[in-house]
């Protein structure tokens, strides 16, 4: 069955090819017949109703310095197309959060993944409070004397962005730590949404594991394990990736969240586990194929176009 697959994401030329989901998601796509169409979030449009794109066919090859061949530039209805895979990374931002609304044009007679919708409706830090049990004590607010509050009950915390990702923004607050109000200051600065604040895990010195669940099933994990010093383990801000088992802890949690996963039509999804808790659902682009396929021979991708395939035949 081939499928015309248009890829919504961050320029495809200025990608490291080596960790990069998405591209291997276009090579086990073509290599299975599809043929790809790209462009970027600020190139949709929303028409009269009508979902377009401009950007470009194109071919793609796991060579370093030479992965993409583009045909030129034309302006796509993408309702003529089978599938298109929402890929842009974030911020979670009122920009991405347009882009949804404009998909939910054409999705599911052109299968998005992941449903657009349900992509909006489930941010990645706050999707995963809905499942009681799986977190770490989590406390989401802007209000500084809750943060305060928070810490004197829990010690070591953990602040972070509530619509950032790949480790950005995130830091370690020690229980006496005089620099929380400087960093309350600074994410008011950036934007108005609230913060998410964790009690500190001492686990994720041995790692950050990522789970890649295709359709709510999981397929394999990887640990990412944080720099020497460093609390993120994320591979964007120098963590390192190693082989990992899945656990029975890890088997639980997935079980826990993936009937849900697969009644939202969240196909492709990436979590995060450290020790014994879960602390994000990604949703968005999650990450972590090419290290998967890399340590395991696993391709998670490969899987999710079987489930793609299922759907669209």
């Amino acid at each position: 069955m081939a499928l015309k697959v248009a890829v919504q994401m961050d320029p495809l030329e200025r990608i490291n090819i080596d960790g990069d989901t998405t591209f291997l998601m276009m090579l086990s796509g073509q290599a299975r017949g599809h043929s790809l169409f790209v462009y970027t979030p600020d190139q949709l449009a929303l028409e009269n109703g009508r979902a377009l794109a401009r950007g470009r066919a194109v071919t793609v090859q796991d060579v370093k310095g030479d992965h993409a061949a583009f045909g030129p530039w034309e302006r796509v209805d993408l309702s003529e197309m089978d599938v298109v895979l929402l890929r842009q990374d974030p911020p979670f931002d009122m920009a991405y959060i347009t882009t949804t609304h404009i998909l939910e044009a054409i999705h599911p007679k052109t299968l998005v993944v992941n449903n657009p919708a349900e992509v909006r409706n489930a941010p990645e830090k706050l999707f995963v409070t809905g499942f009681p049990g799986v977190q770490p004590p989590t406390l989401i607010t802007s209000d500084p004397q809750a943060i305060y509050d928070f810490r004197a009950e829990h010690g070591d915390i953990v602040l972070k962005p509530l619509y950032g990702g790949g480790g950005s923004g995130v830091a370690r607050l020690l229980a006496e730590d005089p620099n929380l109000d400087a960093l309350l200051e600074l994410h008011a600065m950036i934007g108005r949404e609230p913060v998410i604040a964790q009690k500190f895990i001492p686990a994720v010195s041995k790692g950050d594991k990522r789970i890649l669940l295709v359709d709510g099933e999981p397929v394999g994990a990887v640990n990412r394990v944080p720099g020497a010093g460093q609390i993120r383990s994320n591979l964007r801000v120098g963590g390192r990736a190693e082989a990992v088992e899945l656990t029975a802890r890890d088997q639980e949690l997935c079980a826990i969240i993936g009937p849900e996963l697969k009644r939202r039509g969240l196909i492709f999804v990436g979590i995060d586990v450290i020790g014994d808790y879960l602390t994000e659902i990604n949703v968005t682009s999650p990450t972590g194929a090419r290290q998967l396929q890399r340590f395991t021979g696993v391709d998670a991708t490969d899987r999710m176009w079987t489930v793609v395939e299922a759907r669209r035949g």
